[in-house]
């Protein structure tokens, strides 16, 4: 055998392999890989020479479906766009709409809309914290996120009868008012949940082991983020201070007091003192301290709810949907609109023919941004720590595959 020649691969492509080197399938149903996703993996021995993202074995359409459905329809479309944070999925989608067709929305349902895309953040990373731990081999932490995710459930299913794909949203406001009882809920909640995520902090947060897996591991720097094009935690994770609900505030956001996370991998008083600044332990750090910040945000919305229900039930901030037409028929016009999901910038391109359909519906998620650099990041790494940094970078593959 030469010392390299080129080998076919599962997917068609292919790759020039030296004699020492394995050409290895991980995925699309290994556990680790949080979904669908296939990697074409060329190890030497146990190091990663190159690892390569095979996409596309989820893909559905769901784009070319928005351009034959009309506004409305799409809705419940957008929850299958990523189905861990569906109402962060169906927000994005109607500020697209609502800005093509240039629609205002009553304070109530600015509010409810807030209220459930944090609780839906909280519940997201708790997922994506959980089975990063759980993937290092620490099986009770995913335990506690379970839990406490089945709570925040327990919440929208009451709102709006559904436990993952909500269809909460709607063009100008939501779907149904919050039931009696409701609100006091969800400040029930707030106090539940804040004691045990420090819990969960003392569980497995300071954990050594924990720490020494994914300290150093996965390292992006603040340029490759930016040129790379990622997104949320993943770029707030190497320092960049960045996030869409304050730099560039939707919604109510402007009006609601809270702090951003970033990556301090490297400071001697930070929460990674013995890493580097955007390995995968500071993406999981701002995914926990971004958990408390969607509390303080609850807090404060809760008590601007209360405050809405002493209004009289005919006040306009008093509704919970705006006063639209029964088919919506927007004026010729295009707009791309974006909003700070769990998973980072989701962006929605619409463009509008006059019709009741759009004429282009294009999506852009953060997911596949960070699959771009994945092979990058995992090149000569461990196998076992390419599993690390795909459990930090919170991947969903309905996001990836539309």
């Amino acid at each position: 055998m030469s010392d390299a020649q080129s080998v076919l691969t599962p997917s068609g492509s292919t790759q020039r392999v030296h004699a020492e080197e394995m050409v290895l399938s991980m995925g699309p149903h290994h556990p680790s890989t949080h979904g669908v996703l296939r990697l074409e993996v060329v190890t030497d021995g146990e190091v990663v020479v190159s690892a390569r993202p095979d996409i596309g074995y989820l893909h559905r359409a769901i784009e070319k479906i928005g351009e034959y459905v009309d506004y409305r329809q799409f809705m419940p479309y957008t929850d299958r766009v990523d189905y861990l944070c569906s109402m962060s999925s169906n927000f994005a989608y109607a500020l697209g709409v609502e800005a093509l067709g240039g629609y205002k929305l009553p304070l109530r349902a600015e509010l409810l809309r807030v209220l459930c895309g944090e609780l839906n953040r909280i519940s997201s990373h708790m997922i994506c914290i959980g089975a990063l731990a759980m993937d290092m081999g620490a099986y009770t932490p995913f335990l506690h996120g379970i839990c406490h995710r089945e709570r925040v459930n327990d919440l929208f299913e009451e709102v709006c009868g559904a436990r993952l794909t909500y269809n909460y949203y709607t063009i100008g406001g939501v779907s149904y008012d919050a039931p009696p009882g409701f609100i006091e809920k969800c400040d029930r909640f707030i106090d539940y949940l804040h004691p045990r995520m420090v819990e969960f902090n003392d569980l497995i947060t300071g954990n050594s082991i924990f720490q020494e897996r994914l300290c150093n591991v996965g390292i992006v720097s603040p340029e490759d983020a930016i040129n790379w094009g990622l997104v949320g935690p993943n770029l707030r994770g190497s320092g960049v201070k960045w996030d869409l609900r304050k730099n560039e505030p939707y919604s109510i956001y402007d009006q609601l007091e809270f702090g951003v996370p970033v990556g301090d991998g490297g400071d001697p008083n930070g929460s990674n003192p013995q890493g580097t600044l955007g390995d995968c332990y500071d993406r999981f750090v701002v995914r926990v301290k971004e958990v408390f910040e969607s509390l303080k945000i609850l807090r404060q919305v809760v008590d601007k709810l209360k405050e809405t229900e002493k209004l009289p039930a005919d006040h306009p901030d008093r509704q919970y949907q705006a006063k639209l037409p029964a088919r919506l028929k927007i004026k010729p016009g295009e707009v791309y609109v974006r909003s700070e999901n769990p998973r980072g910038e989701t962006g929605y391109y619409c463009v509008s023919d006059g019709t009741d359909c759009a004429l282009r519906l294009k999506i852009r998620t953060g997911s596949f941004s960070a699959l771009g650099i994945f092979e990058k990041v995992t090149r000569g790494l461990m196998i076992g720590d390419v599993i690390a940094v795909i459990g930090s970078f919170d991947i969903v593959l309905p996001e990836v595959d539309r």
